[in-house]
């Protein structure tokens, strides 16, 4: 589904064009994110799961407009619970100026597609259940991110059937990859 899409609700700007992330596109993509989260983002307990490790590069896009600006973003990591590999997703952020035209779940949904075709069974994310369930994702009952992290905002999605069925305990920075997608 990577290409080109109509802007939606009447943006000026006609296409917007959804690729995967290159690494040219690092600094823009880090700038975004700096522009839309809470100084000290790089504080929270899912930056120490990223520390020191790879995006999965199949697994992150971008989305320009027809002028070339950076639109949207969305990166994924893997982490595991246990030894059971979970794709971590996110940050995703879309520019305050694109907001509300359906950026944010064209990129959502690519990514999720892409990881089921890539063989992952399992996705995560820390975020707010009332904007995440639309993308079929649910609290986590008993899995626990690294402090200080509010319970109520571990989500879960299982990509196949019983994929998070005995998936318990603590998320933890993975070191050596369990999936090769």
């Amino acid at each position: 589904m990577v290409g080109q899409f109509p802007a939606q609700k009447g943006s000026w700007e006609a296409v917007l064009d959804l690729r995967k992330e290159r690494k040219d596109d690092w600094w823009e993509v880090e700038a975004l994110f700096d522009h839309c989260f809470a100084p000290g983002r790089e504080a929270l307990s899912s930056y120490r799961l990223r520390d020191d490790v790879s995006p999965i590069s199949n697994l992150c896009f971008v989305a320009h407009d027809a002028l070339g600006v950076l639109g949207g973003a969305i990166r994924s990591w893997e982490v595991v619970i246990g030894d059971k590999p979970v794709l971590l997703l996110g940050p995703v952020a879309v520019h305050p100026t694109r907001q509300a035209e359906g950026l944010g779940g064209l990129l959502i949904n690519e990514l999720l597609a892409q990881a089921e075709s890539d063989g992952w069974t399992r996705v995560m994310l820390v975020g707010d259940y009332p904007y995440y369930r639309r993308f079929g994702f649910s609290k986590l009952e008993n899995v626990t991110m690294p402090p200080p992290t509010n319970p109520d905002r571990v989500l879960g999605r299982a990509l196949i059937g019983g994929a998070w069925d005995g998936v318990t305990g603590t998320v933890n920075k993975i070191t050596v990859s369990l999936l090769d997608p």
